[in-house]
């Protein structure tokens, strides 16, 4: 099965925004992809900390019909990773990733869980300020897809893949749009210490480039192996990357190096 990622530079206009990640979808698409995934916030990313977005809607709104459409068209499974969702219980918006079927099907979504709050070298970030968190963990089954999902600075908790993997993941998704100061130190080792540890094949789509006055991301979207080899990446600029997946592979390595079974649980 081949799977591709989509790196993107998106700017707060959801129009523009939209017809690029439309456009990644069809050249993927065509090159053989059935599995295509999008970077966070491929539908709008404004300044740091400019407030809830403008553009939220609930989860079954405009944003995710077009998703659809194109998944349908092309006969994709597509993580829209990610909208952002209004919802109506809370101020807030949700930082959200969907996932739809080849048949156009919404089969499950994530809500961020992890929200980046930090003072960096570039920015202060306050993404709790107009993001609130999600607070349930999400694996999506779409024929022999196993699909865990996760966003951006969820990364950095292991804890929370551990729990994808014991669910039965063998994809790990992580969308982003990592800052450039900590995507330079810490975006692959990060994706390739998650792969290893379970064994779980990493797409990691990403936003690149600079989206306004004060927000920089550092792309070098990429695909790992459960082994934690980099199949394909994208250093710079808008477009996508692919790479096979074994998954015969994936299991004669689980067989071989059963570390799942290995783990003291007395000690989570």
């Amino acid at each position: 099965m081949k799977a591709a990622v989509v790196q993107l530079r998106s700017v707060a206009d959801l129009g523009h925004n939209l017809e690029r990640a439309l456009h990644w979808i069809a050249e993927a698409a065509g090159s053989g992809a059935s599995v295509i995934a999008l970077p966070e916030n491929f539908a709008y990313l404004g300044e740091v900390d400019s407030g809830p977005c403008p553009v939220a809607e609930p989860i079954h709104g405009p944003i995710v019909s077009q998703l659809q459409q194109a998944a349908r068209q092309h006969g994709v499974v597509l993580v829209g990773a990610t909208i952002p969702e209004h919802d109506e219980s809370t101020s807030r918006n949700y930082n959200t990733a969907v996932v739809i079927d080849a048949d156009g099907e919404l089969r499950g979504h994530y809500r961020k869980m992890h929200l980046f709050d930090a003072d960096l070298p570039d920015a202060t970030y306050r993404e709790s300020a107009s993001v609130a968190a999600g607070d349930e963990i999400a694996l999506v089954e779409v024929g022999p897809l196993r699909i865990g999902l996760s966003i951006c600075y969820d990364l950095r908790f292991p804890e929370l893949y551990r729990a994808l993997r014991a669910r039965g993941a063998n994809i790990l998704i992580v969308p982003a749009a990592f800052t450039v100061p900590s995507g330079r130190d810490h975006w692959e080792v990060l994706l390739r210490a998650r792969a290893i540890e379970n064994q779980c094949f990493v797409l990691a789509p990403g936003q690149q480039g600079r989206h306004g006055e004060t927000r920089v991301s550092y792309g070098h979207s990429m695909i790992v192996d459960p082994w934690g080899e980099v199949l394909s990446v994208l250093e710079d600029g808008e477009g996508y990357v692919s790479a096979d997946l074994d998954f015969e592979a994936q299991v004669a390595l689980r067989t071989r190096v059963p570390v799942h079974e290995h783990r003291r649980t007395e000690l989570t």
